[in-house]
């Protein structure tokens, strides 16, 4: 099969179209035959050499598609050849074909396209395992994503309101807020020209937000900190302002905060599994409803993956960027 190799660690040239071995499957996985691959940050970064795949996993980077099972393990009950599915991978998602234990495959959602369905498992995962079962945001919080116009903002806009609360985002453009507006995005600010404590603090009476989701870290900790209401939850899952910050305690203390960071692709097959069988429980009822939509910015072909990850580290795109084999 044809698959994305990183020839080398280094910029976006160094992934090359190759021909590789097909995947074996184990007794609990199924083959995916690929239809669409979604790009995500961490791809970039194992491109450069950090964030490296899972013991055991694909080193073909991707860690999501949509597809066709082509081949079931002996173990695996719920899924045929033939059924039209997407899935949460540990990598190999740049390939024509995948293995992935069955536990982290999903159908595809009611109204939505094979291909566009790629979209969707690795924000899901992460939104919903962080947001709502680790800082259990509920109904009638306040909410605040950064990087709002990004795929895992432009899904949490979504789900947040879908699930009862008032939305905060931070972008670096009008346009980009816009879209966050029209997905339903209560309060919209431009971090480029606006301080996001000060508006924050605004817009919530002087108390702060209830949960942030942060993808920047070190850069922003401080004033995530100070954007937090009483028994406020900030989530770390990035580190693109940097992992070394120094910190005032002291509003941890008084406002009672939690600071919880994790990631998704080193999790166990079990843990990814359980998080997987909430997502289908919770999310997929609101995409089937019309209520949290796909939102694709552009598609590739695998053998351009080079200007998909440009385009991704522009940060020009609104939403997922997709690779087709």
């Amino acid at each position: 099969m044809k698959a994305i190799v990183i020839t080398t660690p280094g910029d976006p040239q160094v992934l090359q179209v190759q021909e590789v071995e097909n995947p074996e499957i184990g007794d609990n996985e199924v083959l995916i035959r690929v239809e669409a691959a979604a790009l995500n940050r961490a791809d970039t970064l194992q491109r450069r050499g950090f964030h490296p795949p899972p013991k055991g996993s694909s080193p073909y980077p991707g860690l999501e598609c949509s597809g066709i099972i082509e081949a079931v393990g002996k173990d695996v009950l719920r899924w045929k050849v033939g059924d039209q599915v997407c899935a949460l991978l540990s990598g190999g998602g740049y390939a024509e074909k995948v293995a992935v234990p069955a536990g982290q495959v999903l159908p595809i959602p009611s109204g939505v396209s094979l291909k566009d369905a790629a979209s969707f498992p690795e924000v899901a995962c992460t939104v919903w395992s962080t947001v709502f079962m680790m800082s259990r945001l509920s109904s009638g919080e306040t909410f605040l994503v950064h990087g709002g116009s990004s795929g895992i903002g432009t899904f949490a806009i979504q789900i947040a309101k879908y699930q009862g609360a008032r939305v905060f985002v931070t972008a670096g453009s009008e346009e980009k807020l816009a879209v966050c507006k029209d997905l339903g995005a209560d309060v919209c600010i431009n971090y480029k020209t606006e301080d996001f404590v000060s508006r924050v603090k605004e817009e919530t009476g002087g108390k702060g937000v209830d949960v942030i989701l942060d993808n920047i870290g070190a850069g922003y900790f401080q004033r995530n900190i100070d954007s937090l209401n009483v028994d406020g939850r900030l989530f770390i899952i990035g580190f693109q302002g940097g992992n070394i910050a120094e910190v005032n305690l002291t509003g941890l203390l008084a406002r009672r905060l939690t600071v919880q960071a994790a990631g998704l692709r080193n999790r166990s097959v079990e843990n990814k599994a359980v998080i997987v069988s909430e997502v289908e429980k919770n999310v997929w009822p609101a995409i089937a409803a019309g209520k949290v939509k796909a939102v694709v910015y552009k598609c590739f072909p695998l053998s351009e993956a080079a200007e998909a990850h440009q385009l991704m580290e522009s940060s020009k795109h609104v939403g997922k960027i997709l690779l087709i084999p």
